[in-house]
């Protein structure tokens, strides 16, 4: 199963079980002003399905649970895919380290971590982005930004040579309201983030899962799943800081997870 993230005004991330991919709004971004993001190419069998994510460590990468598939190709420093920029890194994954607990009907503890083959080189175009602490919280109200290079039409396949984004607003928790046989009967509050208010027509949605949701410089949210209109709900990345944390401490000792 794969949920592609896009950018856009009106398509949204589809349910758990559903197909993806677009980005129908937002702008392009300043080349290189979003030094952290990863472009994945997941190769399932016989097809290749793309996914977002962000560089956390000189070797790791953050995504979502549901990116994963037998081998991953990760590209750090671009911002016209579509070409062989000199700033471009092409990485592949040699490890893929979903959470233990990762459920990919609900969608429950989407987040993965990626080691690289070799480490990255960080400069103007490739950078670590920081991570909230345990205990922080993102207020509904705040405005975040996400990015990706999904798709510009709903239900089509224009993809964008470069990274767009779009701004969008962290929502309270009853927005996603529990319903058992409504859309958001997976929503946790305790490990999920709803982000997007359906009444701008802004948010994110298939085309590039696994990118982050950045708030005030920090990566806040994972991209992970919702209906076809906002809100749409991101992994809170704060609520897996000791999984993250445990896990990247047994990496970089050399584990062999």
């Amino acid at each position: 199963m794969l949920l592609l993230l896009i950018l856009l005004p009106v398509a949204f991330l589809l349910p758990p079980g559903a197909g993806a991919g677009e980005i129908v709004g937002g702008w392009e971004s300043k080349p290189h002003s979003r030094p952290y993001m990863a472009f994945l190419r997941v190769q399932r069998k016989n097809r290749t399905t793309l996914c977002g994510g962000f560089l956390v460590a000189d070797n790791v990468v953050l995504t979502a649970a549901h990116c994963r598939g037998n081998n991953i190709t990760v590209t750090l420093g671009a911002h016209n895919i579509k070409r062989r920029e000199p700033s471009q890194q092409v990485i592949p994954v040699v490890q893929q380290l979903a959470h233990e607990e990762y459920d990919n009907r609900t969608l429950k503890n989407d987040i993965m971590l990626l080691e690289l083959e070799g480490n990255a080189v960080t400069n103007r175009a490739v950078a670590i982005i920081d991570l909230p602490s345990a205990d922080q919280r993102v207020q509904p109200g705040t405005l975040c930004t996400v990015a990706g290079w999904g798709n510009l039409r709903p239900g089509g396949a224009l993809l964008p040579d470069t990274l767009r984004e779009v701004d969008v607003v962290v929502m309270p928790d009853a927005a996603c309201p529990r319903n058992p046989d409504w859309l958001y009967r997976g929503y946790d509050p305790a490990t999920m983030m709803c982000v997007g208010d359906p009444t701008r027509f802004y948010d994110s949605a298939k085309g590039d899962s696994g990118g982050p949701l950045v708030c005030g410089g920090t990566a806040q949210g994972i991209v992970s799943w919702g209906p076809t209109k906002a809100p749409g709900v991101y992994t809170k990345i704060s609520a897996f800081l000791p999984w993250i944390n445990d896990t990247m401490r047994r990496l970089q000792a050399g584990a062999g997870l």
